[in-house]
């Protein structure tokens, strides 16, 4: 099935559609979202984390948020983070009610492959203690919980570990959970 990415204008505006991987060579700027599923436990927050798999077209094999996509045509962004949060990761518990949206950033970013990210994405969060998953092969190779002192240091030592988005998700969930407390 060929996949296509609604392309937007610098205000958010939808400007057209093209098919997923045409615009990533193209560099051309689309809507995109990140989730970050996070819960609470007796030590801290901690951030549930999916490891893109090795047959990613590209960032493959980095740390990433909880899933991460493209919304489809007239799709809003989360119904579609509640759709790719069971075809990546099997989890079918989050409805796109229980989703906190913070907002959204544009960022651009030259990726391997000759492909690079030129992305309006959305952050939608979301408390949820208990999931269960199911990992697709094809999207993810590990999930894991990870604390805010874990992620902290990985960043530090280690930061292509990551996605090239993760680092500003991260520091924008971060910034809405500390001022919400």
């Amino acid at each position: 099935m060929t996949e296509y990415v609604v392309l937007v204008n610098e205000q958010g505006d939808a400007i057209g559609t093209m098919e997923k991987l045409e615009a990533h060579e193209k560099g051309l700027l689309h809507l995109a979202f990140s989730v970050l599923l996070y819960r609470e436990t007796d030590l801290g927050k901690e951030f549930l984390l999916q490891k893109r798999a090795e047959c990613k077209y590209h960032s493959k094999n980095k740390w990433s948020n909880t899933c991460c996509s493209h919304p489809r045509v007239n799709e809003n962004v989360e119904a579609a983070g509640t759709r790719r949060l069971n075809e990546e990761i099997g989890i079918t518990g989050v409805l796109p009610e229980q989703f906190v949206n913070l907002g959204w950033f544009i960022y651009q970013a030259e990726l391997e492959n000759g492909l690079s990210e030129h992305e309006q994405d959305y952050i939608l969060i979301a408390n949820t203690p208990d999931v269960s998953f199911i990992l697709n092969p094809e999207e993810v190779s590990d999930i894991q919980w990870w604390s805010e002192a874990d992620i902290e240091k990985e960043l530090k030592a280690n930061p292509d570990t990551f996605s090239v988005w993760f680092p500003t998700v991260y520091k924008k969930v971060l910034t809405h959970l500390h001022q919400a407390n």
